[in-house]
């Protein structure tokens, strides 16, 4: 079930502005743990994961630092015209700890 999205933007080399949209679908239970699936729409390819974790808890946390850690390390994200609000604002996603200086302008303020 789909519990969240969030529409970036991404604006090519010719001044297109194309949307990026993540959605983000409830921790589900398996025999042994729990997984949480996400998915990017990625100019060229959509990309889906599945992360998991002990319980739904851990899994949706999870999910959402694997969401900014894809974002960070993105080539999208390199070029600076991947934006939410605006160019140079973040994402609004969480990363580990170790991903904290990739991190760009309320992001950085808030999480870094």
């Amino acid at each position: 079930m789909l519990i969240a999205t969030r529409e970036l933007k991404y604006l090519t080399e010719g001044g297109t502005t194309i949307s990026v949209p993540i959605s983000l679908f409830a921790p589900e239970k398996n025999d042994k743990d729990w997984s949480c699936r996400y998915t990017i729409g990625w100019p060229d390819d959509t990309e889906s994961r599945a992360i998991y974790g002990v319980d739904s808890a851990q899994a949706l946390f999870l999910a959402l630092q694997g969401i900014g850690t894809d974002l960070y390390f993105s080539d999208y994200h390199e070029t600076g015209r991947l934006y939410f609000e605006r160019p140079g604002s973040g994402y609004g996603f969480p990363v580990p700890k170790n991903a904290r200086d990739l991190l760009v302008g309320e992001d950085k303020r808030f999480e870094g």
